[in-house]
């Protein structure tokens, strides 16, 4: 595929072959052909199979754990360099280790900055991404960094929904930010105010929420809980939990990355939400939860592929 004198390819890893193939169909090209060999060891290897000499290489990965999809894109990254690529361009739908984005406690790593050197190091000129856990790990990067938002898809989705007492809620202090964001956006999109609600949740160790509270009144309410990472679905259960005790309506957790990891589907299945909701960003088989729907954002990252290409402004089509 090319755009007037700069020619492109899409290529995908293991964890981005999904979204990679709904990315090229709004572009209307073909998904490259890459070969992943594995070997007994564990060890494997990257090769293309068509030319990518003097192409712009859009690489799509989600580097989520294990380490493998990050060492895919990695690989990737180094053959498409050394095959002398114009410019190789990581689509990241999940950045993984982005929670590891300080330094909270005594000698520990800074993951997320971690990673940001392994991409640059291997040969990544610039990364598009979406809904990063901290906005800030955008300056890891001594490169471009095109950090999209899902908020317009997502908003989009809950609209639909026409709930009539519609309040949006964080599961944490943390998340407060996003929400307000979201709130706005729902509130310019149905041309009302929106009330917001925000959880209090104290944790004893990772994953696990010892106490939650709720700061404001959802009695009556149907609500709805915008957050950015569903891992193991404890805080959005407790949160669904607290908030139906305290009189909701109904309850529904809107998400951008459904990790969903161990026993996060049954956990889901027996709690008081509604139903859960993430972008495609990661694969997911909804047949593993009946609670869990997915919305695409292939369309943002094939906008911005274009953008770049036409040298656009990127920022005309990335609204918060």
């Amino acid at each position: 595929m090319s755009s007037g004198p700069f020619p492109f390819k899409v290529f995908a890893g293991s964890k981005g072959v999904t979204i990679a193939q709904r990315i090229c169909r709004h572009l209307g090209c073909e998904l490259g052909k890459v070969n992943i060999q594995h070997f007994s060891d564990g060890e494997y290897a990257v090769a293309f199979e068509e030319t990518v000499r003097g192409h712009s290489v859009y690489l799509v990965q989600s580097t989520c754990p294990s380490a493998d999809n990050l060492m895919e894109l990695l690989l990737m990254i180094d053959a498409a360099r050394r095959a002398s690529a114009y410019k190789v361009i990581a689509v990241i739908p999940y950045f993984g280790w982005a929670r590891q984005d300080r330094k909270d406690q005594p000698r520990v790593s800074i993951g997320a900055k971690l990673v940001a050197n392994m991409l640059q190091t291997a040969g990544c000129d610039r990364v598009i991404t979406i809904d990063l856990h901290a906005d800030q790990i955008q300056g890891f990067f001594d490169i471009p960094v095109d950090h999209l938002y899902g908020a317009e898809t997502l908003a989009t989705y809950v609209e639909g929904l026409k709930l009539k007492d519609l309040i949006i809620a964080s599961p944490d202090i943390g998340g407060s930010k996003r929400a307000a964001s979201f709130v706005k956006r729902i509130g310019m999109d149905i041309h009302q105010e929106v009330p917001m609600v925000i959880c209090y949740k104290n944790r004893k160790k990772a994953n696990k929420v010892s106490e939650m509270r709720v700061l404001g009144s959802v009695k009556d309410k149907d609500v709805v809980i915008i957050d950015d990472i569903a891992d193991t679905a404890g805080t959005l259960c407790k949160a669904a939990k607290v908030m139906k005790k305290k009189g909701a309506k109904s309850v529904r957790a809107i998400v951008s990355h459904g990790l969903m990891s161990g026993n996060a589907c049954q956990k889901i299945m027996d709690s008081d939400l509604e139903e859960l909701v993430f972008t495609d960003s990661l694969p997911f088989d909804t047949k593993r939860c009946e609670k869990v729907k997915t919305v695409s954002v292939a369309k943002a990252f094939a906008d911005t592929i274009m953008a770049i290409q036409e040298h656009r402004s990127i920022s005309e089509i990335n609204k918060r």
